[in-house]
């Protein structure tokens, strides 16, 4: 990831403008850092199978990147999760005001489609990218779940109800990384398989997020924890021990299915996967 980040920081949106901080803030919360963890899972797949397309492959990870970073910005806001803490830095609107918070989420997400319009592919894989990256992140992926996730704030949600807002607040872009790392390198047979997958493990990765806010602090988990009470976590609906047994099966089902995949995807994603399949494990 040491080349993602280099690409990034020569990357970087920058306008020509007479606003005090717009550009400092549109790059405030890319330059913090967190895991990176959906343009890794993109770029492993096309590190996998063709190591010649990276180059070409950092213009779509940024542009997961910038998506994400998008929507960890709204998710902050007052009218949201109100959070003071993201990527061990203070959120946006709490560095400037709500309406830079808002018109630079605004700034990346629309950024992001820029980015993987120009990207050095052909025509049909740019718009195959743009698609997936647009279905998955929009209106039928990231922003319906985030809009259950805000309406139902204050009602008590079922397990499968719970499951189908986290498959599609969260799952469904880290699917679509798995599934966009396949459509550059031309394994089609491999985007359905990669991306029902990667629904799995961001389901597993929202519950070990949810395990993490009851159990980290805000300096150790890097944002801000124990915010989910009156939000249907899957703690708050299985209680710790509950949502630490769904984590321990859902791991292993991963785990399983990892090992069953072509050897240049368990050489390339294992090393990364299988620390993040189990870090709820972790102490």
């Amino acid at each position: 990831m040491e080349e993602f980040e280099r690409f990034l920081s020569v990357n970087l949106p920058k306008v020509e403008s007479f606003h005090p901080h717009y550009n400092t803030a549109m790059v405030q919360m890319l330059n913090a850092g967190g895991k990176r963890f959906r343009p890794a899972l993109i770029l492993g797949v096309v590190r996998a199978f063709n190591p010649l397309l990276l180059d070409a492959a950092n213009h779509a990870a940024l542009a997961m990147e910038m998506l994400h970073t998008y929507s960890l910005i709204h998710d902050d806001l007052p009218a949201m999760d109100d959070a003071d803490l993201r990527r061990g830095a203070p959120t946006l609107h709490t560095c400037y005001d709500e309406v830079t918070a808002i018109l630079v989420g605004d700034a990346l997400n629309t950024k992001a489609f820029e980015v993987l319009s120009e990207a050095p592919f052909s025509d049909r894989i740019r718009v195959r990218l743009i698609n997936i990256l647009a279905k998955n992140g929009g209106s039928d992926g990231m922003v319906l779940g985030q809009a259950i996730d805000c309406h139902f704030e204050h009602t008590r949600l079922n397990l499968e109800e719970v499951k189908f807002l986290h498959t599609n607040k969260t799952a469904k872009l880290i699917a679509a990384s798995l599934q966009m790392g396949a459509v550059i390198v031309g394994e089609k047979a491999l985007e359905q398989p990669l991306y029902d997958f990667g629904i799995d493990l961001g389901l597993l990765f929202q519950i070990q997020d949810d395990i993490l806010d009851v159990t980290q602090s805000d300096e150790e988990a890097g944002k801000t924890t124990n915010n989910d009470e009156a939000k249907n976590s899957f703690v708050t609906l299985l209680g710790l021990d509950g949502a630490t047994a769904e984590a321990d099966k859902l791991a292993d089902k991963l785990a399983a299915e990892l090992e069953s995949m072509d050897e240049r995807l368990q050489r390339e994603l294992s090393p990364m996967l299988l620390s993040y399949i189990y870090r709820h494990r972790e102490g």
